[in-house]
């Protein structure tokens, strides 16, 4: 299965309600679609979101990054010699790890279907369903309990906490939703960098002392501040999980040795796609340190394929965040795994299984419009 062509879309779905956290504010799911286009007719997708104050990608940077240095890099390529692939997707350039990322699932796709199964089963997997939380945006504590109600009632029974925005009011926060939803669901905090070590440490302590339970409190310090997480790893009972500190193999090595971290939170647009997020769970695995298979506010073609690493990767990536395509108002995306409320059931068809995607706007002149 030779390579032929590289194509853009633009893919945007509104969401239900708009997308609050301590970094920014987002109404929709704007998500550039990659197509990787063979000789013998098959395509493969793959899409990353723009995310500039987290990885440094905008759709642009993907699009002109793509167009100069990496889509050369596999035109008259063997889709068959994946590994060698993304190894040259790797290196080609530094950082830009949400343009490898949306190749990389495009290429994974196309490798998928030329064995002829599912993508989860040629990684390994064989179950073929998930259950992932849901997120609760950062807002008033009357929006946030009704947010709540929305999720429980939709079948939810895991909610990610949005908070990090002002450190009292934050503590405020989880007080009134643990006392609203009880043992309805269990709690994940999310702070998004937005407090620091002293702080940390005081806000799971008063929260901690009233007997609320949190399943993990995640990346609740500035990226660099390794140092700051492993004060409060030592400092406090609830499960500390690092997200912006965990792009690499590297740095979750770093993290691992230090005890920084209870859990360490995969997402293909940090590590460059699925290779080296297999790398990472490979390497947590190796510490018997549980990951989260996790992803930005993303549609569900980049979706589908992290849940679909998640099933091939079960014993290692125990805890599902996958719900970007819940939080929209449809999925425009046909013939792939499927998102109804908590429950992510994936495709059976060769590859992500997509056949079409509705609503796409070309972008063959390369330019975002």
């Amino acid at each position: 299965m030779i390579i032929k062509s590289v194509r853009f879309a633009r893919m945007s779905v509104p969401l239900h309600t708009p997308f609050k956290t301590a970094l920014r504010t987002v109404s929709s799911i704007e998500d550039l679609v990659v197509m990787i286009d063979t000789h013998c007719g098959k395509t493969g997708y793959g899409s990353a979101p723009s995310t500039p104050v987290i990885t440094g990608d905008t759709h642009q940077s993907m699009i002109s990054i793509i167009n100069s240095v990496l889509a050369p890099q596999l035109i008259d390529q063997d889709v068959r010699n994946i590994n060698a692939l993304c190894n040259r997707l790797a290196v080609a350039v530094v950082a830009n790890s949400s343009a490898k990322a949306a190749l990389e699932i495009a290429l994974y796709d196309l490798w998928s279907q030329d064995l002829g199964v599912p993508l989860y089963q040629a990684l390994g997997g064989f179950q073929n369903e998930l259950k992932t939380d849901v997120t609760i945006s950062v807002d008033s504590i009357d929006k946030m309990l009704a947010d709540c109600d929305i999720a429980l009632a939709k079948g939810f029974d895991v909610l990610k906490i949005k908070i990090g925005n002002d450190l009292e009011q934050d503590i405020q926060r989880v007080r009134a939703i643990a006392a609203h939803v009880g043992n309805k669901a269990s709690l994940r905090l999310d702070v998004n960098q937005g407090w620091d070590a002293k702080q940390t440490v005081r806000a799971l302590q008063a929260i901690e002392s009233e007997g609320i339970a949190l399943e993990l409190v995640e990346q609740p310090v500035k990226a660099h501040d390794i140092d700051g997480l492993q004060y409060i790893s030592a400092q406090v009972q609830s499960k500390i999980m690092a997200d912006e500190s965990a792009f690499s193999p590297k740095q979750v090595v770093t993290l691992l040795e230090r005890g920084a971290v209870d859990i360490i939170n995969i997402k293909l647009m940090k590590s460059g796609g699925l290779s080296r997020a297999i790398r990472i769970a490979d390497i947590a695995a190796t510490y018997d340190c549980p990951c989260m298979i996790g992803c930005m506010l993303e549609g569900s073609i980049a979706v589908s394929a992290a849940a679909h690493l998640a099933a091939a990767k079960a014993q290692q990536i125990s805890l599902i965040d996958l719900d970007g395509p819940a939080l929209g108002q449809y999925d425009p995306v046909q013939g792939g795994a499927t998102f109804c409320g908590p429950t992510i059931n994936l495709n059976n068809s060769p590859g992500l299984g997509i056949t079409h995607i509705d609503g796409l706007v070309d972008l063959t002149n390369g330019v975002w419009q």
